[in-house]
């Protein structure tokens, strides 16, 4: 059973939560579903249509916009922001012409603070992603990205 909401956060009818779940307070989920044993930091929003896998730990103040999936096991460091359009206008979405760009990130995947993360993108299995990062195209499983915009870095010795 995961623990009681705690006071000051916004947890919406429809938010599936799994076992053992720890959520800190000033935190708005709703529409998402959240795995065994996870961790939601303290400012954290988490929208619709996401999936935190089991085991996954959600540093304070990121933002999680729908279309994400974060498989088992991400560290995702704080401050982190995930974007789901890459050409927002306010003529695509009174238009109904809007669509989301969903991205995945992979099994055991690290983000570093401050990373911002481009919609449409698969972070690999394992990969890390350096602090304040830019990501705008996709992330070999094990690699490591570090830069604005992000770049592969050689492997370590």
């Amino acid at each position: 059973m995961s623990e009681p909401a705690p006071e000051f956060a916004r947890i919406a009818p429809d938010v599936r939560l799994g076992a053992r779940v720890r959520l800190n307070a000033f935190i708005n989920l709703y529409g998402c579903t959240i795995g065994d044993d996870a961790m939601i930091g303290t400012f954290v929003e988490i929208q619709r249509d996401v999936v935190v896998g089991p085991r996954c730990r959600v540093q304070s103040h990121t933002f999680i916009c729908s279309g994400v999936t974060l498989e088992a096991d991400v560290f995702i460091g704080h401050g982190v922001m995930f974007i789901n359009d890459r050409h927002p206008t306010i003529a695509a979405t009174l238009a109904g012409t809007w669509q989301m760009e969903r991205t995945t990130i992979r099994r055991g995947a690290s983000i570093g603070s401050g990373a911002l993360i481009f919609g449409g993108l698969t972070i690999g299995e394992g990969a890390t992603v350096g602090a304040g990062a830019v990501v705008r195209q996709d992330v070999p499983a094990g690699a490591t990205v570090a830069g604005v915009p992000a770049r592969l870095l050689p492997p370590r010795a």
